[in-house]
């Protein structure tokens, strides 16, 4: 099967090859993943003798990537996640089209994991931002300044569990005005709902540094299920010498999911914030003491 894959694939160049500008040469490449298969969406980035990315993109489903430079000397260097980069050098010649070998990917070493226990979320080198559309055009930029919350972790990482209290009262988009609107009763009326709360029980594991988080966050007096697609970072030592983990991770809510009635702010000319709202996550937690 891999043969006939690679076959097809050798026709489909020959017939998809397109003339190479007046001045420039064209370089053609292939990746595969470790059992010799096409990878899609590998990032390769083309830089000259300088350093400076000259081109940039993606391969198509077959693993393809092609691109035209001026003549010169060139680096290739493909990354993808969860693989360790791989780095070629090229020569581009005028008029010439330049076939590289095929680039082989390698699973990159899995961090090391924190050690079991509980961790304290770190609320000085942590961020809770949220990104939403402002009357459907500009981006609201915003985050919540004051949370807390403690992960354990478990023997086998898929056990661990995370608790994450915010308080809603907290939120920061940098207008004072619209901090005040957010927090009336048309939004998250944080007097009457003073917190948020994310909890799970669930750590699955997607392949090398990527890992889904599923759980559930109570918003606004209703609960939902919500999973985070989480990047974790590894294990470092922080100024004073303690040992810290480090992940980041993000997922997209629907406001009317939380009770948040969009429709009907709309219908009273209050389209302050979109429908649809992306969390982003960049945490630190140390051993808790």
């Amino acid at each position: 099967m891999v043969f006939a894959l690679l076959r097809r694939r050798k026709r489909s160049l020959r017939q998809e090859v397109a003339p190479i500008p007046y001045g420039a040469g064209a370089l053609d490449c292939v990746v595969l993943d470790p059992v010799q298969l096409p990878m899609h969406r590998a990032e390769v980035s083309v830089r000259d003798l300088n350093g400076q990315e000259v081109v940039h993109g993606q391969t198509d489903p077959h693993g393809r990537f092609a691109t035209t430079v001026a003549p010169g000397a060139y680096s290739v260097a493909v990354t993808a996640e969860g693989f360790q980069p791989v780095r070629r050098a090229f020569t581009s010649t005028e008029g010439v089209r330049t076939s590289l070998e095929p680039v082989g990917m390698e699973p990159a070493p899995v961090p090391s994991m924190p050690a079991p226990g509980a961790w304290r979320i770190d609320p000085d080198h942590t961020a809770v931002r949220f990104i939403s559309r402002h009357i459907g055009l500009a981006e609201v930029h915003g985050r919540f300044n004051r949370f807390e919350g403690t992960l354990w972790i478990a023997e086998n990482m898929e056990h661990s569990r995370i608790d994450v209290v915010i308080e809603t009262a907290s939120i920061d988009t940098g207008v004072k005005q619209r901090d005040e609107h957010l927090c009336s009763r048309e939004f998250l009326n944080v007097a009457t709902f003073p917190y948020m709360q994310f909890t799970s029980e669930r750590f699955v594991h997607r392949g090398g540094s990527r890992w889904t988080v599923q759980g559930v966050l109570n918003l606004h007096g209703v609960s939902r299920n919500v999973s985070l697609g989480t990047r974790y970072l590894g294990i470092g030592t922080g100024i004073m010498g303690e040992t810290r983990t480090a992940c980041s991770a993000s997922t997209e809510l629907h406001r009317e999911d939380f009770t948040l009635d969009w429709r009907s702010m709309l219908q009273r000319g209050i389209a302050m914030i979109g429908a649809t709202i992306r969390i982003e996550l960049d945490i630190q937690a140390v051993p808790a003491q």
